[in-house]
C-alpha cells in the first residue's frame, strides 16, 4: 500500500457484473478520479463478473463465499481484511457497485460516512430491491439515480448527487434500468470526486 497521505484508498465491494466498478476505475485511469487508489475489490460471489474486470485493470480481488453468515458476522471478515491491508479508516473510502448483501451496523458504524452506494431511483422515492420496477408499476414519469452516504437505513443516508431520467410510456423495468445505468456510471465517479475533495458539504439536515 502506497504511503502517500494525500490518496484515498478505494475497496469497491460487488455482487455481479461490476459496470459500475469499471466506471470507477476508468475514471481513475483516466484522471477523472483524482488521487485515488483502488487497493481491493471484495465480492460475496465467487461467479461475479465484476471480479475477472478487476483483475484487467490490475487491482486485487477477494471473494468471501460463505454466505450463511449474517450481519456483523460476516462483515467482520471484510473489516478485517481492510485492517490486514493497512488500510486506515482515515484514507480509506468503501464504494457500493452492485453490492447485493446489507451491511451490518457495526459495519457501517465502523467505516461511518466513508460507504459510498449508487441507487437506481431518485431517492428517497423507491429504496431497496427492483427500483426501477417500482417506478413503473406507480407510473411515475421521472426517476433516475442517485449517489448516497450509507447509514443504517436501506437507501437512506445523506444524498450526494442526483441524475434525472425520464420514464416513457412503453418503459419495461429492463428499458428504464439500461437508461438509467448509463447515467449511474456518469455521476458515480463525479460524486466520488466531488465528495473526496470537499465539494459537497454534509450537515444533520442536508447535503450541499
Amino acid at each position: 500500500m502506497s504511503e502517500d497521505l494525500n490518496l484515498t484508498h478505494l475497496a469497491i465491494m460487488i455482487s455481479g457484473r461490476g459496470s459500475n466498478m469499471r466506471a470507477i476505475l476508468e475514471a481513475i485511469q483516466s484522471g477523472i478520479v483524482e488521487n485515488v487508489l483502488p487497493e481491493i475489490v471484495i465480492s460475496n460471489r465467487a461467479d461475479a463478473a465484476g471480479l475477472e474486470i478487476a483483475k484487467k485493470f490490475g487491482v486485487p480481488t477477494v471473494v468471501f463465499q460463505n454466505n450463511e453468515l449474517r450481519g456483523w458476522a460476516y462483515d467482520v471478515q471484510i473489516a478485517n481484511l481492510l485492517d490486514d491491508l493497512g488500510l486506515k479508516r482515515s484514507s480509506l473510502l468503501i464504494c457500493l457497485a452492485g453490492y447485493m448483501r446489507i451491511l451490518s451496523k457495526q459495519f457501517i458504524q465502523k467505516y461511518r460516512m466513508q460507504i459510498l452506494n449508487i441507487h437506481p431511483s431518485l431517492l428517497p422515492s423507491f429504496p431497496g430491491l427492483d427500483a426501477q420496477n417500482q417506478a413503473i408499476k406507480y407510473g411515475v414519469k421521472v426517476s433516475g439515480c442517485t449517489v448516497h452516504i450509507v447509514d443504517e437505513g436501506v437507501d437512506t443516508g445523506w444524498i450526494l448527487m442526483q441524475k434525472a431520467v425520464q420514464v416513457y410510456d412503453n418503459d419495461t423495468a429492463e428499458t428504464l434500468s439500461a437508461r438509467i445505468l448509463k447515467w449511474e456510471h456518469m455521476i458515480y465517479p463525479k460524486a466520488i470526486n466531488s465528495y473526496l475533495k470537499g465539494k459537497i458539504k454534509i450537515n444533520r439536515e442536508k447535503t450541499a
